[in-house]
Parts: C-alpha cells; structure tokens; sequence
C-alpha cells in the first residue's frame, strides 16, 4: 500500500513545529546582573523622561508645548483667523507623535479660556474648562478654535533668522526649533510642573513687570539683589499671598521654599452669607466642598447652614450660608486652618540647563536666561550681519559695471554659449562668480545708469550699518542693551498688575487657630445598641422617659462637661476617640446617634464600653471571664496627635467580662458562675503601659465557671465581707451564706422567689 501523502496544512505544521525546535535558548533561564538590565533597560527610559518629557528648559516650555506652539505659528495663526482645535491637533502630531487627547489637553492647559496660566499663549473660544473646578470638562477639539495669542509674537521673535538651533522630527521630514528664542524669561511667568522619573519641577508662576525689572537689574549689575523687586509669586487665581521673609528668599536663592496663599472672600451682610470669589492655587471648588461636607457631619463646623457653587459666566464663586450670629473673618480664620482655603504652593524650580536637570533660584535662573538671550541675540545680528555683507558684496560687484554699461551689454551679446557669460562678466570686470551671476541676472530694463546709481548710492548705508553690527557682536554692553529695550518695549505692551495680594506680617494670623468649645454641664447615655445622647440638665428636668429602640437598655449615664473626652472601647479591641462637643445636643425623647456610624467604626463592629476623660490619668481595668484582670496605665491611650483610633486597645485573647475606668484605686465586688464573690482591690494589681496586656489570674475558677458580673463594691452590699476580700491573688473568694447577702444582692443572685 503506497503511504498517503500529507496535506499542504500538514507539511505547514510540521515546518513550523521543527523551526521551533531549533529556537537558541528557548526554555532556558538565563542569569542576568540586575545593573545590567537597568543600564540598558531602565536607563534610557529614564533619560528619555526626564530630558524629552517632564522637565522644562531655559524657555519655560516642555516639548510637548514647543511643539504645539511651533506648529501653530507655521500654520500662520500668530496675525491669522482662528482655526478649529482637532485641526491644530491634526498637524501638531506631525512633530509631536503621541495621541490627539494628549496633545488637546496640552492646548487646553494653556489656553485663555481655562485660566490656568497667568499670561495665556492661545487665545481660546469656546469651552476650555476651568483650572478652579475638575466637573467643568472642556469640549471636544472639533467644536473649540484657537490661535496664538498677541504675546506669542515674543516667543517667536526672529525665529527665522538663524537664532536658535533646528533638528530633524521623529521621521526625519521636518524641522523643530530645539528651544524658542524667547524675548522674556517666559521660564518664570507662568506655572509650570513636571513629574518626571526621580524628580519633578514645579515653578510658580511671577508677575511679568516685575521679573523683566529683576532681569534689567541683573543685566546692568549681576550682584544686584533682586528681592525688592520680585516681592512674590503672582497666580492666575488670584488670592492673598501670606508673606514669609525667609521662604521668599529661599526661593529667590536656591528655589525651594513654600508660598502660603489664601483664599480671597467677602462677607455678604444682607444674606448673610461668605463669598468665595479666588481660590489658592490646584485647588478647586469640588474639592473646598467636600472638604466642608466633612467637618459638617463630624460636627466640627456648625456655623454654616449650606454651602454651594454659584460660578457663572462672571467667574468664581462659592456661597457659604451662615447660621445667626456667626462672626464671618472668625469662622474664616478657622477655616483657614480646616480646609484647603488656605494651601502651601510648594515650590521645585527644577530646569534643564544645557540638557543636565538642575535646581536653580530665581535670580540664578534669570542669569542663566540672561546668557541664553544674549546667545540668541548675538546669533541674530551675526546672520543680519552676514546677509548685509552679502548684500554689500554684490552692490560692489554692481558699481564696478557703472564704470561701462556698454562693455557689459557687449559681452553679454557677444557671448556666444549661455554657460560662457557669467566667466566673461568676470574677465572683463574683475568681478567674482557671486556677483557676475547677479550682474548676470539684471534685467534688460535695469541695465541703465538711474537703476545702477540708486542701487549702488545704498553701499554707504550698508557699511555704516555693518559696522554698527560689527560692534555690537564685539562689545557685551551692546548685546544687554539691546535685551534691555526689548524688555522695556514688552513690559509697556503686556505688563498687568498683580492678581495675587500680599500680606505682610500675618504669620500670627496664619498659625492654627484652636476652636473654642463652650463648656456646659451635660448628662450623657450610651445604650448596649450603641446609641449616644447628650443632654443638658434642664431638658433632662423636662423630659420623661429614654427613647430606646425594641430590645435596647442603657448601659453608661455620666455626668460631665461638654469639652470631655470620650473613648469608645470596642469588640474588636479598638479604642475610639471623640469629644462630646462633637455630638449635638439631643433630647432624651429621641433615639440619639449611632456610634458606629458617627466614628465611621469597621462593619460589625460594636461599642461594649465608654469612658469620659478630661486628663490621662489613672487606670483602665480589664476584667475577663476566666479570672484575670489587666490593670493599664490611662497615659498608654494618650496621643500627641490627634489620632481618632487606636489598635490593641486591650487583650482579646479572653472573653472580656467588664471595663472601667479609676482615677484613685478602688474596689470591685467579682462574682462568678458557680455563686462565688471575690472583692478585689486595685491597689493588689500593677499597672502596665502596654495596652494590650494579658493582666493575672485575680479570680481561681473551678472546671467551666467563667466571672459573669463585676461591679464597684459598695459598703453594706455584703455582711461580712472580711470574708470575700482578696489577701493574695490569685483567691478564690467565697460562697456567699444568708447572713451575708443584703436584700438586692440576694435577688441579684437567686431571683424573687428565694425562701
């Protein structure tokens, strides 16, 4: 039987399954040093993000923004119309290679419309979002239209004339300015941040009069001292800037330091309400909001009734409603403290200079902006200079046929091959090829002595001029002054006043105000459901009985003080810190507030216990069902900051019987399952400051007895009671003889029908 030939599938299969076989190395793991992997790996990554990515250069722009930019003033949108967004989009992926979204959001950060730069480089219509509010999206590119903004102009001025370097794009079909020859230190006028890998930048945003002022100054003298000049930031949001001497200065010197701004209000007296109207800055709305919501239900902001967004199309605006009586700047300065109404700006002047990361100060960084201007200036009368040379050359060729027009009309005519009168023009006037072949190239018309005087009477301004050029390239002075104009010339056309305010000597103001507590007698109840109430003495002389749900008791009545602590023990071993202030005032006809919820307590978890503490002193006693008793210090509960839970907040490896807290020692009355009474003093036990101790054995047990109640011991509960005390611990107690039990702890023991 012939053997049956194989399909084409078949022979396909088995190919590809022997060209796997022979794969070098497949299977085998091979051992790798981990710095090489990161050398060749991680490296370039790294070097990638921080010098292509994250970082700005002296311009004050990222990539991603020179790009954009670029793009925008190719396609003539710094005098034209504007144009639709996703076209500008379109052509910026031809420099820039990341998606449309990416680049959008680029355009949207520093368009007019969102307000995130203190001078805008896009002149926006349409949606833009705001920078103050993260719920106001901005609208897709196809409905927005852009173009540059008047201020623009000086990014790109004399871009074409050879002042900075241009590179190849990514495919090699086009050129990019590697930097933008900017004419004012845009590095420091709008706020820039970068997280890039190990580091980040995040510059402040200054006021353009009064850093090209502090760039005047360096220019004339280097050593000047800039503080009196740049006072402080200046943010598109506006707001009171809150004055720190030596963190102005560390910024000024070093950049790195931290601004302090507030949020800028008025109190409307009619309505009785707070308007929010500027805002610090990266801080938004949404954000104020929830921050208030907050403290509202932890009962730590009671003056305001209701807070909403009221922005509209004149800008900012958050309403506060406040309840009667409350003092407006008072409730201000707290929340100051409370909520991001006040924030720090910190501050990471973080910039590539010559493609190496550093961190400069903010007259450093105008010197070496200084140097960068005046390579670009120097760049710029140089290819001035050379295109006047050029110019000076030709004219001189030109003068040189005035001396006779006939004799080059003649060669031109006598010449009998085309490629022959640009090397006779040069023979016969002496004249190089340049400027034969421009000869060359005059037209018939031209060739008369009116056209030639008029070109050639323009070779002494051309030398005058060349010489001017000349001198400024030798002279450094020349170069500063020409940058000194220009920044005159830019702060008369763009320079606005400051939107941020400063305030001076306000430190005192700015610390962490405590809020005063008023103290009040109050009588507070915990039920074994978890219900708290706090009730003032008259309304508990008013009322009737406790409101309690079905199948609930009281567990703890104390009477204290409105500024007490409260620490709420838990089944899982958990502490829980309060205040009474905290809770609201209640009646003893409602149900009051559910612990868990109000201190955000685990699923599940139950409150077994509280204890009202003014001072951590004194003791906190564990009492266990197998006998032991855990005697902790109250100074272990204490905290310096102002932490809301605490772990381990005794032992759970044993069923916990009862807990109470002891100023003075004092002694408990231990009754056990099997009808025996212990009475124990704490004086016997030593206290611990770990909260989580095991204690000892008080309370000998026999098989299966368990301590089910303990109480304080009062005088004349048990006759006898020589008898029960504890002399050595551990100690068994004793059964309990007719002539020891008073009436309520017979029925507490036997029941009612005891005979």
């Amino acid at each position: 039987m012939p053997p049956r030939k194989s399909s084409k599938k078949t022979e396909k299969a088995k190919t590809t399954n022997i060209s796997n076989a022979y794969i070098e190395n497949a299977g085998v793991v091979i051992d790798q040093p981990i710095v090489n992997t990161i050398e060749t790996n991680y490296m370039p990554y790294v070097m990638s993000v921080i010098l292509s990515r994250a970082i700005p250069e002296i311009d004050g722009f990222k990539p991603s923004h020179r790009k954009l930019l670029y793009t925008m003033y190719t396609m003539g949108l710094l005098n034209g119309p504007r144009t639709k967004s996703a076209n500008i989009v379109g052509q910026t992926m031809k420099l820039n290679p990341h998606g449309d979204s990416a680049i959008y959001e680029t355009m949207v950060r520093m368009a007019r419309g969102n307000e995130s730069l203190l001078y805008p480089y896009v002149d926006s219509k349409g949606n833009f979002g705001k920078a103050y509010s993260s719920n106001m999206e901005y609208a897709a590119a196809r409905y927005t239209e852009a173009k540059l903004d008047n201020i623009c102009a000086e990014l790109f001025r004399d871009i074409d004339h050879d002042t900075v370097d241009f590179v190849d794009n990514y495919d090699n079909t086009m050129k990019e300015p590697t930097l933008l020859p900017v004419a004012f230190p845009s590095v420091l006028i709008n706020y820039n941040m970068g997280i890039a890998v190990g580091m980040a930048s995040n510059i402040c945003s200054f006021n353009m009069e009064e850093i090209c002022r502090a760039t005047i100054q360096l220019l004339r003298d280097p050593d000047a001292d800039i503080s009196g000049t740049v006072l402080a930031p200046d943010f598109p949001g506006g707001g009171y800037i809150l004055h720190e001497l030596t963190e102005m200065d560390k910024i000024i010197e070093s950049g790195d330091g931290r601004v302090m701004v507030r949020a800028k209000y008025n109190y409307d007296q009619k309505n009785n309400c707070i308007e929010i109207t500027e805002l610090p800055p990266n801080v938004t709305v949404e954000t104020v909001i929830d921050k208030l919501t907050a403290l509202v239900k932890l009962g730590k902001l009671r003056e305001i009734s209701d807070v909403r967004d009221e922005t509209d199309l004149g800008g900012l605006k958050l309403t506060m409603d406040l309840k009667r009586g409350v003092d407006a700047d008072k409730l201000m300065n707290r929340l100051f403290t409370m909520t991001p109404l006040q924030n720090a700006f910190k501050c990471n002047f973080n910039v590539l200079i010559g493609g190496a990361p550093q961190v400069l100060g903010v007259k450093p960084l105008l010197l070496e902006w200084c140097a960068f201007r005046e390579e670009c200036v120097k760049r710029r009368v140089y290819f001035d200079l050379q295109k006047k040379k050029d110019r000076l050359h030709l004219l001189k060729g030109l003068e040189k046929i005035l001396l006779d027009i006939d004799k080059a009309i003649r060669i031109v005519r006598e010449t009998e091959e085309e490629s022959e009168v640009v090397p006779n023009l040069m023979i016969g006037f002496g004249i190089d090829e340049i400027q034969a072949e421009y000869v060359a190239e005059i037209k018939l018309r031209h060739l008369n002595r009116e056209y030639i005087l008029a070109r050639t009477n323009d070779i002494a301004s051309l030398k005058a001029e060349i010489a001017k050029l000349e001198d400024i390239l030798a002279r450094r002075s020349k170069v500063r002054d020409i940058i000194i104009s220009e920044l005159e010339t830019i702060i008369k056309k763009y320079a606005k006043p400051r939107k941020s305010v400063i305030l001076y000597d306000v430190a005192q103001e700015a610390a962490e105000e405590v809020e005063e507590v008023p103290d009040y007698p109050v009588n507070i109840f915990l039920t074994k459901e978890g219900y708290f109430k706090k009730v003032t003495p008259q309304s508990l002389r008013m009322s009737g009985e406790h409101k309690l749900k079905e199948g609930d008791s009281l567990q703890y009545s104390i009477e204290t003080t409105n500024n007490t602590g409260l620490l709420f023990f838990t089944d899982k071993a958990q502490v829980y810190k309060s205040e009474c202030a905290s809770f609201a005032d209640t009646k003893i006809s409602l149900l009051g507030e559910y612990v868990p919820a109000k201190l955000q307590m685990e699923e599940g978890e139950r409150v077994i216990g509280m204890v009202a503490v003014n001072e951590y002193v004194g003791y906190m006693l564990f009492f266990y069902e197998n006998g032991r008793v855990a005697k902790v210090d109250m100074s272990a509960y204490e905290t310096k900051t102002k932490r809301k839970k605490l772990l381990n907040a005794y032992c759970d490896k044993f069923p916990l019987t009862a807990l109470f807290y002891i100023k003075e020692e004092t002694e408990f009355m231990l009754k056990a399952s099997s009808g025996r009474i212990l009475l124990l003093h704490s004086a016997l036990l030593t206290s611990k400051t770990t909260k989580d101790t095991q204690g000892i054995i008080a309370m000998q047990l026999k098989k299966n007895a368990f301590v089910s109640e303990v109480e304080p011991f009062r005088e004349g509960t048990l006759g006898n009671a020589y008898r029960f005390r504890a002399k050595n611990l551990p100690s068994s107690g004793a059964i309990p003889r007719d002539e020891d039990l008073g009436e309520q702890l017979a029925l507490d023991l036997f029941g009612e029908n005891k005979e």
